[in-house]
């Protein structure tokens, strides 16, 4: 009987430690101005475009900048242990309808991925 509970306590606890956890995949987008001045509370949103094959929008998400003239966006949920790739991204900034900045940023699976856009007068 002894070995048994061993032999479960062994099995089990390679089975725990084989187990992988998922690291966080985020987007981190800083804002600035020409000058290289942070943009506060400007409006990022980042968006693939449509999925060819459904014709749908799979990610559209906005949020503003900080103090510090950066927002950061958490896809962890979104990404699949073993998917292949996930993501690459436009980005729009505005900022009172005076301040306009685009980019594209690649989001890499399991990691912090960071992109910088720089905004001007339209």
């Amino acid at each position: 009987m002894m070995k048994f509970v061993w032999l479960t306590c062994v099995v089990a606890g390679f089975g725990l430690a084989s187990c992988k956890r998922e690291a966080p995949t985020t987007a981190r987008i800083i804002v600035k101005d020409a000058d290289g001045n942070l943009v506060p509370n400007a409006e990022v949103r980042l968006f693939p475009g449509y999925d060819d094959i459904t014709g749908s929008v799979i990610l559209d998400d906005t949020l503003h900048t900080d103090a510090d003239g950066d927002c950061i966006f958490n896809y962890t949920d979104n990404f699949n242990l073993g998917q292949a790739g996930f993501a690459l991204l436009e980005i729009e900034v505005n900022k009172d309808d005076e301040l306009f900045g685009d980019g594209i940023i690649k989001i890499e699976e399991e990691k912090h991925n960071v992109e910088t856009v720089i905004v001007h007068m339209d």
